[in-house]
């Protein structure tokens, strides 16, 4: 999805970004996130970004190992900001949006506002990288994350738009398996965490070949 920003590097995000905590949910830098907006502090979220210009979002997920109250649980450290790329109204007070990952960032501080939502004061430094397209592509194992894809399709009976995926750079390709795929928090988690887009790629066949083992193994007649 092309934006009508460019950002070269950390210096072109602001240091105080918008977050939006949900369990599950996976952004990745140029990834497309769909995203279907009912909460009130969330729609006035959307709101003052659009009024603000800047159109940023920060998708973090909630820790589950940690303790909190329900409606401020605390947050990993790590999540990724993307630009709202498309929006629509339903008509019913919800927005349809879109956002693009554009990097990841790192939380220095949650910050008391007057806001229904939460900000943070966040860094882009750590994840510098992430502001150069298709990094690190040469090195993705391409065959082996196809190879655990197609185990997966086969095991769950589903299919894939092999003539898309085929023509898929690897960066779009890894980054785009890891979003849907269907795991934990903490998977999705140390995909978003992962250094570059080889070991990410590693760690999501890791993840696979784990899950269908285990499937694997839940289907197997137990000894008596």
């Amino acid at each position: 999805m092309p934006m009508n920003a460019q950002y070269r590097g950390p210096i072109d995000l602001p240091g105080v970004i918008p977050v939006f905590p949900l369990p599950g949910a996976l952004l990745l830098p140029r990834g497309q996130m769909p995203l279907n907006i009912f909460e009130p502090r969330y729609l006035a979220m959307i709101d003052d970004s659009l009024r603000d210009g800047h159109r940023l979002i920060g998708m973090i997920q909630p820790d589950p190992a940690q303790d909190g109250p329900p409606d401020k649980p605390p947050l990993y450290s790590i999540g990724c900001v993307g630009r709202i790329t498309q929006l629509a109204e339903s008509g019913d007070g919800r927005y349809m949006i879109e956002l693009t990952g554009v990097a990841r960032f790192r939380i220095e501080a949650e910050l008391t506002v007057a806001t229904a939502y939460r900000q943070c004061r966040v860094t882009f430094a750590p994840f510098a990288s992430d502001f150069v397209a298709r990094k690190g592509e040469d090195a993705v194992d391409r065959e082996a994350l196809l190879t655990a894809l197609r185990a997966f399709l086969k095991a769950n009976e589903l299919k894939a738009d092999w003539d898309g995926i085929d023509k898929a750079p690897n960066e779009a390709l890894v980054n785009a398996l890891s979003m849907m795929s269907p795991y934990g928090p903490a998977e999705k988690q140390a995909l978003l965490e992962a250094p570059d887009l080889k070991t990410r790629a590693e760690i999501l066949v890791a993840i696979t070949e784990i899950d269908l083992a285990k499937k694997n193994t839940e289907g197997e007649p137990q000894l008596q």
